[in-house]
Parts: C-alpha cells; sequence; structure tokens
C-alpha cells in the first residue's frame, strides 16, 4: 500500500507528483530502526508539497508525519542543519514538533537514493492542509496569532549561534542584498550553484532582477548593520502551522516544515510571511502581462503585525527596513527552486518558471500599483510608529 495524493503545482493545480509516493513496505524497514514507535499500519494522508514525499502514518503506537528526500535534495547533513535548530528550539521553549531519533540516535536516515526524517503530530489541528503558499488566511484572527506565533520563535531562535547552511537546493537564504554590491554577490551566489552558473538566461534573469531591485537594496542599505543574525524559518505560511480548531478566530499551536530555515534576521522571515500570505502571486503565474490582478490582503497585513509585535516589538530601524526588504526577500529562494528545477528534476520548462517567472516577474511587481500600495502600508506603518516614539519621548522629556 502506498500513499496517494496529487501534488501542488507551479500555477496553483494539482498534478502528478515528482516524487514516487511513500509505500508502507519501503517504511517498515526505516520505522523498524523506531521500535519505540512500532510498525507502520495504515496510510492517513500524503502530503501535497511538491518537493518530497511525506505523509501521517498510523503505526503501532499513534501517529507520526514521516518525510523523504532524495538526498541531492537533502542529504544528512542537510536535514541535520535544520534538526539541530529545531532542537534548540524545542529546549528554548518554542512550539515546534519533535523529530524522533532512531535507536543508536540518528534524526536523519540515509538508505539509498533517499534520505528519511519522522516527525510527532503536534498538537491541534491541520486546518490549512489543502493550502498553498501565497493564498491568504482564512481571516484576520488567523494572521494575528500567526504573526504571534512567529515572534515567540524569533525569541526562541536567539542564541542559536550555527553558520549559515551551505548551499543547496530549496534555502531561503540571505546574501545577495545583505551585500553592498549585490551584483558581486550575485555572481558568487551562481558561482556556488553549478547548474545555475552555467545557463545564460539565468545570468540574464538575474541582471534583470537587480535592475528592478536596485532601488528597494538602496533604501534597505543603511538599515542593514543593526539587522541583527538569527536563525529563521523563511516560509511562514498558514499552511506551516497547526491550529487550535477550524473557528474564524483559532489560534495557532505550532509552527512545521523548517526546509527554509537559515541563517538570516528576523526582518527577512517576516518579509517572507508577508510575501507567502499577503499577496496572492498565483494571479501574475496565469496572468503574467497584468500586475495589476494580483490581490493584496493589508487587514490582514495589518493583523499579522499586530500579532507579531503584541510579542516582540520591532526596532525603529526594523520597522524601517521591513517595506525594502519585503522586495527583496523572495530572490534568493527564486534562485534556489531553480538550482532544484535544474539540478535535481533537470526540468528547464520549470526553471525558467523559478528564473523568470518569480525572480524576474516579482521584482517588476513591486514597481505596480498594487506593488507600490502594499509597501507605502508598510512606510506608512514605519512612519506611524516614528510619531508615536517621538510622542513619548517629548511626553517624557516634559515630565517635572
Amino acid at each position: 500500500m502506498s500513499a496517494t495524493a496529487k501534488a501542488h503545482g507551479m500555477d496553483g493545480s494539482l498534478v502528478e507528483p515528482d516524487w514516487p509516493p511513500l509505500t508502507l513496505d519501503e517504511l517498515r524497514p526505516i520505522l523498524a530502526r523506531f521500535p519505540d514507535l512500532g510498525e507502520p499500519t495504515q496510510f492517513l494522508s500524503a502530503s501535497p508539497r511538491p518537493f518530497s514525499a511525506a505523509g501521517v502514518v498510523a503505526t503501532r503506537s499513534g501517529r507520526v508525519f514521516i518525510k523523504r528526500h532524495h538526498r541531492a535534495v537533502r542529504d544528512r547533513e542537510g536535514l541535520l542543519e535544520e534538526h539541530r535548530f529545531l532542537s534548540h528550539l524545542l529546549t528554548h521553549g518554542a512550539s515546534v514538533p519533535r523529530i524522533f531519533a532512531s535507536v543508536t540516535g540518528e534524526t536523519a536516515i540515509e538508505s539509498g537514493d533517499w534520505t528519511y526524517e519522522v516527525h510527532e503530530i503536534p498538537p491541534g489541528i491541520d486546518l490549512y492542509e489543502d493550502a498553498i503558499s501565497w493564498t491568504p488566511f482564512l481571516t484576520a484572527a488567523h494572521a494575528h496569532s500567526a504573526g504571534a506565533a512567529l515572534a515567540r520563535l524569533h525569541l526562541a531562535a536567539q542564541n542559536f549561534t550555527a553558520p549559515p547552511r551551505q548551499p543547496r537546493p530549496l534555502v531561503a537564504s540571505f546574501t545577495i542584498f545583505a551585500a553592498v554590491d549585490p551584483s558581486a554577490a550575485m555572481e558568487c551566489y551562481l558561482a556556488a550553484r553549478p547548474p545555475l552558473c552555467a545557463k545564460e538566461s539565468v545570468h540574464a534573469s538575474a541582471e534583470q532582477a537587480l535592475e528592478f531591485l536596485a532601488p528597494f537594496h538602496a533604501e534597505l542599505a543603511p538599515h542593514l548593520p543593526v539587522l541583527k543574525p538569527l536563525w529563521t524559518h523563511n516560509d511562514l505560511h498558514a499552511s506551516n502551522l497547526f491550529w487550535s480548531d477550524a473557528a474564524p478566530n483559532a489560534h495557532a499551536t505550532a509552527i512545521i516544515d523548517f526546509g527554509l530555515a537559515d541563517r538570516t534576521n528576523a526582518v527577512h522571515d517576516i518579509a517572507h510571511a508577508i510575501e507567502r500570505n499577503i499577496v496572492e502571486w498565483l494571479a501574475l503565474v496565469n496572468d503574467p502581462a497584468h500586475p495589476d490582478g494580483v490581490s493584496i490582503h493589508l487587514d490582514q497585513l495589518d493583523a499579522f503585525l499586530d500579532g507579531y509585535e503584541s510579542i516582540r516589538p520591532l526596532t525603529r530601524e526594523e520597522s524601517d527596513a521591513l517595506a525594502p526588504m519585503t522586495a527583496l526577500c523572495h530572490a534568493e529562494f527564486a534562485l534556489s527552486e531553480a538550482d532544484y528545477f535544474l539540478g535535481v528534476l533537470h526540468s528547464e520548462e520549470k526553471a525558467a518558471m523559478a528564473y523568470d517567472g518569480w525572480l524576474v516577474g516579482h521584482a517588476r511587481w513591486f514597481s505596480s500599483a498594487p506593488g507600490h500600495k502594499l509597501l507605502d502600508a508598510l512606510r506608512r506603518r514605519a512612519g506611524r510608529k516614528d510619531l508615536l516614539r517621538v510622542a513619548r519621548s517629548e511626553k517624557k522629556a516634559a515630565q517635572p
């Protein structure tokens, strides 16, 4: 018996998955290394995420979530980068799933071409199980709770001092626009990833994106020195949260899926959450000639940031950095996806969607009317905070 499911396609449709589904026969020798979990008995659900094969499996002792990666995507050491971060978060009180260790203490199990990991099922329900990135929350209350959850994660991530991840496919790093010279940093990024570096069309798209994004880098640059390095999630979409229930005011109970995590900074992570949840990019995928047709959800934007700042208020510099970072944060993950499509799947068609449709298309969109509207809303919010700080300072100075 195998897990059967469609996968999320690049245009939001359901398609045949790139990776073969998990099977119970395949999982028996893997779970034999975890004797406390028991033998797998049934697939309960299969994940529609496209970059691996995964699903919820019933075992003799309960339910677990098992994910299988091709070793070209995540070998043992690649997974351990994520697992060390998760271990730190758990130790510091974050609500994230535990990764089970085998009888020999291993959390990343290599077998043939594959690497496996076995997760506990966190408390709550997978309310957004079928939701894809770039679709909004169901309610503003959900957005508020997601923001608070991300802030708690950032507090728990403090003092985790692991270095940035090694160059790997499907990681949302922040190096190109963290540099004084993004053009030189872009060349370094591509040179470290041979499938990208070898392709002239990737270089051409990178140059286009740098041109579109140059004004935002100029806006961000003065704030870069004060953005403290932090290991971050980099993919906080509603579907990467578990929820208390299905009510409109449900609250987030856990954050899952740390595959894109890396050492960036808090503003970068917040910007990714905005990019994932507030902007309906799929409209641009399906109609690239009409960027004004991309919807944004400013009510959810304010709710998300209100929730975040109820736990961890942004500094003035972080508030001022958020608008340009929102325009810039997508770039490296778009290139990382192109690296995956070229180097692992060997699909030029899918790669072109990443380096042209997403890298260049999203960069161009921030000069459109809805792009300006989103960034101006973030700038106004930062401005209101500046006025409030001035008023508080003046009030304090006037006190005897």
